[in-house]
């Protein structure tokens, strides 16, 4: 790199590419299509205690450079005699540079979801990733291509004697040479990464994941237990992982059921759990799907009948944990795992609801003993929330069933979303938690009543959609059909496509009456999983899905809880103000 150091990163973006929709998961990515970042670093050294003295990279995809970065970076410690004689940084010339804790957050923004390449990659991503650690800051964890690792593989000893890099940049006739500065070794392994992939394409490499394939970090066993996605389709569904006794051990989904399968093979997975768990598959079974919500709510049914230890999602969807109104003459509010009509949830933990349950006592006249009240012949003792006027003591006799019902009735009109009186009780309160100056009471009491908000409009929108006893919808495939789904009491009846030029209403009669029978059960959600519903509402609500039909209106409460999510909002936030949304 020639002319003066710079005191900031210099970057300039040539062109800037559109954001790329495919995803390693689902599509592959083609190699023409990667966005590569080829990095080189210069240092004080190489052992454990030498830092960076310059950064240089260049984006590239599909042959065209699309931006560079490069800058000194001032060590905070002297440069050896030796290392200034390689590369001519001197001490004088990184005195003015920014130190690593400005450049690398700068670097990492300009590599973000790009495939890192460097020559010799363990040294220079070694040290940012150090870096990094030294500094606090999570390291991203990219996809690494380490070009010394693809000359072994691809060149022959009598092309190439050594795989140093200005004997691979005169090897392929690059106009750049090495001279031990960062941007210029960068741009001359740019042209050493382009010729070592043209000699790849030949042998059938087209693709980011057949390249980390093709390197020989992938085991043999692993490259072997290829074969197990040989007779999958080019198909959307769900795929399960087989141990040898037949049991399951992973469970995903794939937009391209044979495509993903053979990714688990490849150098690509890097994780460890996932690579442990290849190792013991012995055969992989597909379910097709019509489309990816059917794939999804499959993935959940089977991870809830299955387990298999290898998944790290939820594997237990039906343990989840309610809030209800007892039944007796003085109701309470209690933490149940069995839900029925009216109860507010679903919560993932006890402690969640617990605080919830904590935060609608603030503001409510609910009682909190546990002792169950006869409606006549009260004869216990007050307690102490009694003395200091926060209990009417129906325990006591103190309160008939008549004065108390209508506490009752308003909690029970909050968990519906017909009124509001609660949260808007916890709301005044906050204002005199305000008014008095006690800042840190009023921030805890606004989390936890934005804890609660969100809580109940959750719960609120999903028993909504479980209401609806069928309701048929329709989403556009891109390509001129539809993707179909039959959804009754919030789970997945049916599902199909009608493709371009396929009339839809007869499918959809015919999925219909084929549609699986479901019988509502008590509680909120009538037996459906929290999760089932959720995917089921998240695809109902994007992608340009259609209502074709419904028995019932699908309709959320305009008085429930959704009213005050602007107010959540501002709380998340942090904001002032904490009056509800009109």
């Amino acid at each position: 790199m020639s002319g003066p150091p710079v005191s900031l990163p210099a970057m300039t973006d040539l062109a800037r590419p559109p954001e790329l929709q495919l995803t390693f998961d689902e599509l592959g990515t083609p190699l023409r299509a990667v966005t590569f970042v080829v990095v080189d670093l210069e240092t004080t050294g190489g052992g454990r205690g030498d830092a960076i003295t310059e950064i240089g990279a260049v984006k590239v995809r599909g042959g065209e450079v699309l931006g560079e970065f490069a800058t000194l970076v001032n060590p905070g410690r002297g440069i050896p005699p030796m290392i200034m004689s390689l590369t001519g940084i001197t001490d004088a010339m990184v005195t003015e540079a920014p130190r690593i804790d400005s450049v690398l957050p700068a670097f990492l923004e300009f590599a973000a979801g790009c495939v890192l390449v460097a020559h010799n990659a363990p040294f220079d991503v070694g040290f940012l990733r150090a870096a990094a650690e030294r500094l606090d800051r999570p390291w991203p964890r990219p996809t690494v291509l380490c070009t010394v690792k693809l000359a072994r593989r691809v060149l022959r000893r009598d092309e190439a004697p050594n795989v140093k890099l200005a004997t691979l940049a005169r090897l392929f006739g690059s106009p750049t040479t090495p001279s031990h500065r960062a941007l210029t070794d960068a741009r001359a392994t740019v042209d050493v990464l382009h010729g070592l992939l043209e000699r790849v394409g030949p042998v059938g490499v087209q693709s980011l994941e057949e390249l980390l394939d093709y390197l020989p970090q992938v085991s043999t066993a692993q490259r072997r237990k290829r074969q197990l996605a040989a007779d999958l389709p080019h198909a959307p569904g769900v795929y399960l992982f087989r141990g040898p006794r037949e049991e399951v051990l992973y469970v995903g989904t794939a937009v391209d059921l044979r495509r993903r399968v053979r990714q688990y093979f490849t150098a690509g997975e890097t994780r460890a759990r996932v690579r442990e768990m290849v190792a013991l598959a012995e055969r992989v079974d597909v379910v097709e799907c019509a489309h990816s919500l059917e794939a999804e709510v499959r993935e959940l049914r089977l991870l809830a009948a299955h387990r298999p230890r290898y998944n790290r999602r939820s594997t237990t969807p039906h343990r989840a944990w309610w809030i209800v109104l007892t039944e007796e003459p003085f109701p309470r509010l209690s933490v149940v795992r069995r839900p029925r009509d009216g109860a507010m949830g679903p919560f993932r933990t006890r402690r969640a609801a617990q605080d919830a349950l904590e935060t609608l006592h603030e503001g409510s006249s609910v009682r909190r003993c546990a002792e169950r009240i006869p409606a006549r012949d009260q004869r216990g003792r007050p307690c102490a929330l009694a003395e200091i006027g926060r209990c009417a003591a129906p325990c006591a006799g103190r309160q008939s069933v008549e004065d108390y019902a209508p506490s009752v009735i308003e909690v029970a009109d909050l968990f519906s979303g017909v009124r509001t009186a609660v949260l808007e009780r916890l709301d005044g309160r906050l204002g005199e938690l305000a008014d008095q100056q006690r800042f840190e009471d009023a921030a805890r009491h606004r989390d936890r009543l934005a804890t609660l908000v969100r809580a109940l409009d959750r719960g609120q929108r999903l028993a909504a959609l479980a209401a609806v006893g069928e309701l048929v919808a329709a989403r556009p495939d891109g390509a001129g059909g539809w993707h179909l789904a039959v959804i009754r009491h919030g789970r997945l009846a049916s599902a199909g496509t009608a493709r371009r030029g396929v009339p839809p209403m007869p499918v959809v009669e015919m999925l219909r009456a084929s549609a699986e029978t479901v019988l509502p059960e008590p509680g909120p959600l009538r037996g459906a999983t929290a999760d089932e519903v959720i995917v089921i509402r998240r695809w109902l609500t994007t992608g340009g899905t259609r209502l074709v039909d419904s028995d019932v209106p699908w309709a959320e409460q305009t008085g429930g809880a959704g009213r005050w999510q602007r107010w959540a909002a501002k709380a998340d936030a942090g904001r002032a103000g904490y009056a509800a949304a009109d």
